[in-house]
């Protein structure tokens, strides 16, 4: 078995379709670790706010049967393929880091380069897998957190719900 983590977005039906993307992880990779839920801005295109959150989990797929089953769940959420790499999403659902892997595997860069350039991934990575190091960097990700310029993105946590738990709570 081998310790996933992913991140998980969307701008389109927020709500909805974060909720269905986590109802199928649970059903398949019970039970799952999940962060908080941020709102954040766009980044790269003017679009509505994101929520975003990171989920840990374990599987014992491969890496190739892993991530197309990935684009199979966002494919049935309505995730529209082929446009610009910056634009609304109904779901996006990015591996971030699979077991200690690194490098271009099957097509997936790990670690995710995202980990260390975008706040909407490193803060809710830093709460689900703070002992965690990086694989390359070999720094824990909560370290990694503490030492990110927090003025480069804004994003703030959101009261959320899931299966009647409160996931998150707006501060």
């Amino acid at each position: 078995m081998l310790r996933v983590y992913l991140s998980i977005g969307s701008n389109i039906e927020r709500y909805k379709h974060v909720i269905a993307g986590l109802d199928v992880l649970e059903k398949r990779f019970s039970p799952l670790s999940i962060s908080s839920v941020y709102e954040s801005e766009a980044v790269g295109f003017k679009g509505n706010p994101f929520l975003n959150l990171v989920v840990g989990l374990d599987t014992e797929l491969d890496i190739g049967g892993f991530s197309a089953l990935l684009k199979s769940i966002e494919d049935d959420n309505g995730r529209l393929r082929g446009g610009a790499k910056f634009a609304p999403r109904t779901l996006d659902v990015d591996i971030l880091t699979f077991g200690d892997q690194v490098g271009l595997i099957e097509g997936v860069q790990l670690p995710r380069d995202e980990i260390l350039t975008n706040a909407f991934v490193l803060w809710p990575l830093s709460e689900v897998a703070f002992d965690k190091k990086h694989p390359v960097l070999k720094q824990t990700y909560l370290s990694l957190w503490n030492s990110y310029d927090k003025t480069q993105q804004k994003l703030w946590p959101v009261d959320f719900k899931w299966q009647g738990r409160l996931i998150s709570l707006a501060r």
